[in-house]
């Protein structure tokens, strides 16, 4: 059957890659769903809430107001808050049942906006897709509601990173590690969306000569700014020293001509090797890159998530569904994944663990390497 997990766990969902991504950003995000939902947001998707100050609430939608579509009382809740709160923007955010009875969360937004005076986004997420979209979604609208004109560019070569959220990068220095590995090859860090940078740095982002995007999250959005301020954008994630030095090469070179990079993929043909890697596309695909420079291994992704009509290599396969996944790893010997993917493996295969925040939560969050600099960790296994 299409579309189910009964062995393996499943990546977060669509409604928690909006909170992850306009977390840090002093933002009040709300999302639409019954009482008793917001420790999915808050604390099961969410590693940053027990040590940094938030305003992420749930509407505490009830059966009543579901049948009557009560849009009135989600209205004159939000504008009190935000009364009280004085939050820098306001998003609001679907579920399930929002989806079911058809509220018009953009229209919602406007009513809100013209009697807050707070600008305010509306985001139809479901919890029918993963939290790529989810967190593409936030990121665009955050965008469209905030940058809205061009900016001088910076006097030095800066980048936008983009696609920035602990569901990717969890909390273990990955991030702080990401842009010290660009400064030191004399590539500036305009604004990361969204850890570790404040809104006045992400509405200044129309300054950067490039984006670098980092994870499937920031795809749309690299696009959407390619689109209106003309700014190219590499894709990879830095990932061992050599892929860093040819990203951070890559990002000159786009600075100079304008054109778009995927520095992560090439025209290698993986389709015979037996070590496969999965997870999130970018990122997969950028360990990939880093082993075949570094160790001359060759590794086949298969990406487990949306992957925003991103082209991969040779051999590499998207897959979202447990039957499919099991297919395509018949032939593989060595698995680079999440640990939660064991039970899935083929006789004989061996499991090297590179767990993921979103889909295996805080489980194996200690576990999580910090891959920026070194893959020696995977590569020492193989």
């Amino acid at each position: 059957m299409k579309q189910t997990a009964r062995i393996i766990s499943t990546y977060t969902a669509d409604v928690s890659g909006v909170p992850s991504a306009l977390f840090e950003l002093g933002g009040m995000v709300i999302m639409h769903d019954a009482s008793g939902c917001n420790s999915t947001y808050n604390t099961h998707d969410e590693p940053r809430w027990y040590d940094f100050d938030s305003m992420v609430y749930i509407s505490g939608l009830t059966e009543m107001e579901a049948i009557m579509g009560d849009d009135e009382k989600l209205i004159g809740d939000i504008v009190s808050a935000a009364s009280e709160l004085h939050p820098e923007f306001i998003a609001i955010a679907g579920s399930p049942i929002p989806m079911m009875i058809g509220t018009d969360f953009k229209a919602v937004a406007s009513v809100i906006e013209k009697r807050t005076g707070i600008k305010t986004f509306g985001i139809d997420t479901n919890g029918m897709h993963t939290y790529i979209s989810g967190a593409s979604k936030a990121f665009c609208a955050l965008f469209d509601g905030l940058c809205t004109e061009k900016k001088e560019k910076s006097d030095s070569l800066c980048v936008n990173i983009l696609g920035v959220t602990p569901l990717d990068f969890s909390v273990n220095g990955s991030v702080e590690s990401m842009k010290n590995a660009l400064i030191k090859r004399g590539v500036n860090v305009n604004s990361c969306w969204a850890m570790g940078d404040t809104l006045d740095s992400i509405k200044n982002a129309t300054r950067a000569s490039v984006n670098l995007v980092v994870s499937l999250c920031g795809m749309e959005l690299a696009r959407k700014m390619q689109e209106k301020f003309g700014i190219p954008y590499v894709v990879a994630r830095p990932c061992g020293e050599m892929l860093t030095d040819r990203i951070c090469d890559d990002i000159k070179l786009s600075a100079q001509d304008g054109e778009n990079r995927f520095t992560c993929i090439d025209d290698a043909d993986n389709s015979n090797t037996d070590i496969v890697i999965i997870g999130e596309g970018i990122y997969a695909k950028s360990l990939s890159a880093a082993l075949r420079l570094e160790k001359g291994v060759s590794a086949r992704i298969i990406c487990a998530t949306e992957n925003c009509s991103v082209k991969f290599g040779i051999g590499d396969a998207i897959a979202r569904d447990e039957e499919e996944l099991s297919e395509l790893l018949c032939n593989a010997m060595v698995v680079i994944a999440d640990p939660l993917y064991q039970p899935i493996l083929p006789k004989g295969a061996r499991l090297l663990p590179l767990p993921h925040e979103a889909f295996s939560g805080r489980i194996f969050r200690s576990d999580i390497p910090d891959t920026t600099e070194s893959i020696e960790i995977i590569a020492s296994q193989l």
